[in-house]
C-alpha cells in the first residue's frame, strides 16, 4: 500500500516524532511510506530519519534556504482551517492551510494518517475520498479542551478510522459518538533492542524527555530529595534537551542546588539512543502532567 502520515513539524524531537517514525519504519519494510512534515526548521531531522520512508516538507523555515517561507505575508495571518482550539495553533497560519490543503488534494495514495488534532481536521475536511482517513491521538480526549472537543465530534465523523494508545482511551472516544468511524486502540511501537536488559543491581532512576514545564521534572527532583534522605546512595539521571532559551534547564538546575542534590541529581543532554542508559538503572519514572 501507498501510506502518507501528516506531522507537524519532523525536525525536531518528541514523543510523537519518535512513536510516528517507529511505525513508519516499520511499515516500509513491505509498503511504499512517507512523512509529510508541515513545518520544517532545520537541515536534517533532529531525531534521524527513519530508515526507508520518503521525507518532505510543506513550509520552510529555515532561513538560510533558497525556498524561505518565513517572508510569506500569508505566514502572518492566522490559520482558518487549523483550529484554534488546537495547541500548536499559534504556529500555524494561512499558508499553511493553503499547502496543507493543496497537497492533499493533490494526494494519491491509499492511507493519509493525522499525527495530532488539528492535522486530523485537515484530513477529515480535504483528503481525497478515495483514501482511507485514520486519525491518530497521541494523548487522550480528556487532555483536551471543551473547545477541541467539541471540534473533534464535529469534524471526525468524517475520517473512516482513529487510533488510541490506550483501550480506556478508545472508550471514551467511542462514548462520544462517531458512528461511522473504526476507532481502535494500537499501543506506541518500540522497536527491537539488542541491548541487554537491566539487571536491577544498579541505583539509579532515570528519566527522558523534553526539558519543558509539563514533563514535571520540578516535581521528581523534590520527590528525589526525599528518597536522598533515606537512601543517599542512590542518584536520579534526567535526559533531555530544553529550548534555545534553556530556561527550563536553568531553573531546574537551580532548584537541584537550592536542594543540595548536586552529587545525586544530573542533567544530561539528549542520547539518540537510551537502551545503554536504561540498562544501567533500576527504575524508569515518569512525571509528566500528560
Amino acid at each position: 500500500m501507498r501510506i502518507s502520515f501528516l506531522l507537524h513539524n519532523a525536525y525536531t524531537f518528541g514523543g510523537t516524532i519518535r512513536s510516528t517514525f517507529n511505525l513508519a519504519a516499520a511499515l516500509a519494510v513491505h509498503h511504499d511510506v512517507e512523512i509529510v512534515s508541515v513545518l520544517r526548521y532545520r537541515e536534517t531531522p533532529a531525531m534521524g530519519a527513519p530508515p526507508g520512508v520518503r521525507l518532505a516538507h510543506l513550509v520552510d523555515l529555515r532561513r538560510n534556504s533558497a525556498h524561505y517561507d518565513g517572508d510569506d505575508p500569508r505566514h502572518a495571518q492566522p490559520a482558518r482551517v487549523f483550529p484554534r482550539a488546537d495547541g500548536r495553533h499559534r504556529q500555524y497560519s494561512r499558508l499553511t492551510d493553503e499547502r496543507i490543503g493543496s497537497h492533499l488534494s493533490r494526494l494519491e495514495t491509499d492511507v493519509i494518517v493525522g499525527t495530532r488534532p488539528g492535522l486530523n481536521v485537515h484530513i477529515a475536511r480535504q483528503a481525497h475520498p478515495a483514501a482511507i482517513r485514520v486519525g491518530q491521538e497521541h494523548l487522550t480526549l480528556s487532555g483536551h479542551g471543551r473547545r477541541m472537543r467539541h471540534e473533534i465530534r464535529h469534524r471526525y465523523p468524517l475520517l473512516d478510522a482513529l487510533t488510541t494508545v490506550t483501550e480506556a482511551d478508545a472508550h471514551a472516544y467511542r462514548q462520544l459518538g462517531l458512528p461511522d468511524v473504526r476507532v481502535q486502540a494500537i499501543a506506541n511501537s518500540v522497536p527491537a533492542t539488542a541491548a541487554r536488559p537491566a539487571e536491577h543491581t544498579g541505583k539509579v532512576v532515570v528519566a527522558a524527555g523534553r526539558l519543558i514545564p509539563v514533563k514535571r521534572y520540578d516535581l521528581l527532583i523534590k520527590a528525589f530529595a526525599d528518597v536522598v534522605a533515606s537512601h543517599p546512595d542512590w542518584q536520579l539521571r534526567i535526559f533531555g534537551r530544553g529550548d534555545t532559551t534553556g530556561n527550563e534547564r536553568n531553573s531546574l538546575a537551580t532548584l537541584i542546588d537550592n536542594l543540595e542534590l548536586n552529587r545525586h541529581v544530573f542533567l544530561n543532554d539528549h542520547v539518540g539512543a537510551l537502551e545503554t542508559e536504561l540498562a544501567k538503572a533500576s527504575i524508569a519514572v515518569s512525571a509528566s502532567d500528560r
